[in-house]
């Protein structure tokens, strides 16, 4: 999927604890493919050895054909595609995968892989009273991992997650639904960060729903509010005009474009 890359984000900034990054580097977190090799790529230059050569052991248990035909997509970045290039690795123009299909890496034969092994299998779906209960007892790693590789419950919980990466993780899941793109655009008590990276989303925004849901958020920043307000319909423009839970400024921006015919 094309667009920003929410958890790699927190890796180029440097604001990931060492737990994490070393989970990273084993291939643990299973974010979407092209946001889990990028990740990779920055590892391989972690400040710490130990990080650097798990990342590069990784990276070494990838099969170069899944790696060649994911590196054909047309949305791998010409970063991605030019540091596999640097290590001998090209892209199989050819070859047609699925969008958010997983990265597959094969098991090492290391403690690390075998203590991941054993955590607690996450379930695919759980009541929300259950998905509560079981984050109440997650620590920060639990909770990152559960967000990334977590039913659609403890997604809708963990986006709400003060911790911003958490909440980002969220938006990285292979797992997550256009669905629930569309439920997380309306939803009043996320960060507006949460807002920003779905708006980014060139993909998520195709959806006129999602467009609509963000549009009338009172979290989502003003400018990116009045940027796509352009693409609502009159029905929903009309709507937006009367309504008193968004910026005053966002309905008097509504109703000027009412009363041009829409051509402001």
């Amino acid at each position: 999927m094309s667009g920003p890359s929410p958890l790699l984000d927190f890796f180029k900034k440097g604001e990931v604890p060492r737990d994490i990054r070393l989970l990273a580097a084993q291939g643990g977190l299973e974010a979407r493919a092209h946001e889990q090799l990028a990740i990779l790529s920055l590892l391989v230059a972690d400040p710490e050895e130990e990080i650097r050569a798990i990342a590069e052991s990784t990276l070494a248990r990838i099969p170069p054909e899944s790696l060649r035909k994911f590196l054909g997509r047309s949305d791998v970045s010409v970063g991605l595609r030019e540091f596999f290039a640097g290590r001998g690795v090209l892209p199989d123009q050819g070859a047609a995968i699925e969008a958010d299909a997983p990265l597959v890496i094969a098991e090492a034969d290391t403690s690390a892989a075998d203590a991941a092994a054993d955590e607690e299998e996450l379930p695919e779906a759980e009541d929300q009273t259950t998905a509560a209960e079981r984050i109440a007892k997650m620590g920060f790693t639990q909770r990152l991992k559960a967000a990334v590789k977590g039913s659609r419950e403890i997604r809708a919980l963990l986006i709400r997650d003060p911790n911003k990466m958490i909440a980002a993780a969220c938006l990285s899941s292979p797992k997550v639904t256009e669905q629930e793109i569309e439920s997380i655009a309306r939803m009043t008590n996320v960060s507006d960060d949460v807002l920003r990276i779905i708006a980014s989303n060139r993909a998520w925004t195709k959806n006129y729903s999602v467009v609509v849901g963000l549009v009338k958020n009172p979290k989502t920043p003003v400018a990116m509010s009045m940027n796509m307000m352009q693409r609502l319909n009159d029905r929903d423009l009309s709507q937006l005009s009367l309504d008193r839970n968004v910026p005053e400024a966002l309905r008097v921006a509504a109703r000027k474009r009412i009363s041009s015919g829409g051509k402001e």
